[in-house]
């Protein structure tokens, strides 16, 4: 499991990461869940919503589930239909088959594997998948990769919580075959939205103020200066959504 300090560290940053995080196409969120609505699905590590309110878009009934307070009262405050419960990935409060689906967006990467993988098989009903769904920022977009390295530090320090896109995650004997897939969006940010999306990673929110700045800084030099970029008063960055399912065995 990742650092617990880095896990928890949103709260602090619910409305901003509400606002500015990147949402997820719908299509994506459908084949993570494996089944036509309407079905059951709980929402791990569901942050302020941003997955939960796609999945009540595409028609299904979901319950997110949200270790930070701070993140479950952003949820509750923006999400209309749902009541966030609090808990872990590794001990869900709710019954045995429960669910038709589980699925975690940008959190399966702070899981203890170990515990929440048999957690998570118990939540399902036979057949049921599990989904977990990334947004990655598109680093073979020249000014991309250049963003990426001014957050990171260095070209070589991908940061905690950046999974390795071609990485298949190992679920053991209580999954069948795990599928990988991904699609694409685009989000439009500003120079200063963009920043404040930053602002929201873990990586941040953990820094030192003089990191901060330098990445704020850094951030604005390249959006002046990049020729995809300067001059522009807004624009897109692209994502490619990742996304790993697996049925229960």
């Amino acid at each position: 499991m990742a650092d617990r300090t880095h896990a928890l560290s949103f709260g602090a940053a619910a409305a901003e990461y509400d606002r500015f995080r990147p949402t997820y196409p719908v299509e994506a969120v459908r084949w993570a869940i494996g089944r036509p609505p309407p079905a059951e699905v709980v929402d791990l590590g569901a942050g302020t919503g941003k997955l939960t309110r796609v999945v009540r878009v595409a028609g299904y009934q979901v319950t997110p589930v949200e270790p930070d307070a701070g993140m479950r009262a952003q949820l509750a405050a923006s999400t209309e239909g749902v009541t966030p419960l609090a808990g872990f990935a590794e001990a869900v409060p709710l019954p045995d088959a429960s669910a038709d689906a589980v699925v975690a967006g940008q959190a399966y990467h702070w899981f203890d594997r170990d515990r929440a993988h048999p957690e998570i098989a118990r939540l399902l009903r036979p057949g049921g998948c599990f989904g977990a769904i990334w947004n990655h920022r598109d680093d073979r977009e020249p000014w991309v990769a250049e963003l990426s390295r001014i957050a990171h530090g260095t070209p070589d320090n991908r940061g905690t919580c950046e999974p390795e896109p071609t990485v298949v995650p190992e679920l053991g004997g209580l999954f069948g075959p795990v599928e990988r897939t991904e699609f694409t969006h685009r989000e439009t940010r500003t120079t200063e939205s963009l920043i404040s999306m930053l602002s929201t990673r873990s990586y941040f929110l953990t820094a030192s103020p003089e990191s901060r700045a330098r990445i704020a800084a850094e951030v604005r030099e390249l959006t002046a200066t990049h020729p995809a970029l300067a001059g522009r008063a807004s624009f897109e960055v692209p994502y490619r959504v990742i996304v790993f399912r697996a049925r229960r065995a």
